[in-house]
C-alpha cells in the first residue's frame, strides 16, 4: 500500500469535547461533534493551531468515545465543557486519504497492517487528523491506528 506507513507521534496535549455513543450513530454524530467544536475555537486562549483537527478515538463492539480536539500547550484556563488531556509518544501505523474517502483509507490500513502483520495496541487511542482548509472540499486526512511495538 504506498500510502501506508509507520510514524511515531510525540506526546500530545489536547483540548476538546467528545461525543460517546453506538457505533450506529456515526459518523453523523462525528460531523456533528466536529462542527461544534470549530465553531468554539475563538474560546481556547494562547497559541493554538486551528488548520489541524485531532479526532482521537477509542470504542469496543458496541459503543465509541470520539473528540474533536487541537493541540495546545498546557492551558491553565479550559473553555467550560471542553476538557484537557495529553496522548502518550506512540508509534501508529498510518494511512493518508481524504475526508471522502475514510472508509476507503481503514481497508488500505488493514490490509496493510496484515500484510506486515502489525498489531494493534489495545489500550490507546487510535487518531484521525483532519488537515482543514476552508478552500477545499475534500480535505486530507491521516489515519493512526497504535501498534504494538516489537
Amino acid at each position: 500500500m504506498h500510502n501506508c506507513t509507520l510514524v511515531t507521534k510525540p506526546a500530545l496535549n489536547m483540548v476538546g469535547i467528545s461525543y460517546c455513543g453506538p457505533y450506529s450513530s456515526f459518523p453523523d454524530e462525528a460531523i456533528h461533534l466536529q462542527s461544534e467544536f470549530l465553531s468554539r475555537k475563538h474560546e481556547i486562549e494562547g497559541e493554538v493551531k486551528t488548520t489541524v483537527l485531532y479526532s482521537p478515538y477509542f470504542g469496543n463492539e458496541v459503543f465509541a468515545t470520539y473528540w474533536a480536539c487541537f493541540e495546545v500547550p498546557h492551558l491553565s484556563q479550559v473553555p467550560d465543557g471542553m476538557v484537557q488531556f495529553t496522548i502518550p509518544q506512540r508509534t501508529y501505523a498510518m494511512a493518508a486519504c481524504t475526508n471522502k474517502r475514510i472508509g476507503e483509507g481503514y481497508e488500505q490500513l488493514s490490509a496493510w497492517m496484515n500484510e506486515e502483520k502489525l498489531l494493534k495496541r489495545e489500550n490507546a487511542v487510535s487518531l484521525e487528523i483532519f488537515y482543514i482548509d476552508e478552500h477545499l472540499e475534500e480535505e486530507q486526512v491521516e489515519l493512526l491506528i497504535p501498534i504494538v511495538e516489537q
